[in-house]
């Protein structure tokens, strides 16, 4: 149902779904939009232009949310609150390495600019870097859409050549198949 629903959201709004869908975490809206590019209802470098838009933005607001209403507004929320919890100890640790990469670890996308926010690393140091992982980001993951869709429609093409000798096997193992067991049961 959700595969349906994002194959007509993008269908009807294009790079805006893209846009939107990466926004708020869109790893597979990305995906298909990079399956649809292949098929060529979209082109790819403007998804992957709308995805790095929409993600890079998407992280932004998070982070700024974050830092302005702090610790406070997290305590409303036990379920997120246990997440950026445990991974503020990592934030601390490894700092850039987390903030270039955090995009990149699906499920986390949200939670990671609050962990960052809240830990008091400064804007100057988070937005650029942040910034700069959303291109890789949105390149390798509507590459990947893209190149799915290249490497089924290949699959695809070569099943046909044997489709009918993949037929033709499968009902000779089938009748292989039923005579040996009336062979052994006459009944």
């Amino acid at each position: 149902m959700l595969l349906f629903s994002l194959v007509d959201l993008l269908s009807r709004y294009g790079y805006a779904a893209v846009f939107v869908g990466a926004l708020l975490e869109g790893e597979t809206m990305l995906l298909m939009a990079g399956f649809a590019a292949h098929r060529g209802y979209l082109e790819l470098w403007w998804v992957i232009v709308a995805a790095f838009a929409g993600g890079a933005l998407g992280d932004q607001v998070v982070y700024f949310y974050a830092a302005r209403h702090g610790r406070a507004w997290l305590e409303t929320k036990p379920g997120l609150r246990a997440r950026v919890a445990r991974v503020e100890p990592h934030v601390r640790r490894h700092g850039n390495l987390i903030i270039v990469g955090f995009r990149f670890l699906y499920g986390l996308r949200t939670v990671i600019p609050i962990a960052i926010a809240l830990c008091g690393v400064p804007p100057r140091r988070f937005v650029p870097l942040s910034i700069l992982s959303a291109v890789p980001w949105s390149i390798l993951v509507a590459g990947a859409g893209y190149f799915f869709g290249q490497a089924t429609e290949t699959v695809f093409l070569r099943a046909r050549k044997y489709e009918e000798l993949v037929l033709l096997s499968i009902l000779v193992l089938g009748l292989a198949r039923f005579v040996v067991k009336r062979s052994r049961n006459p009944r």
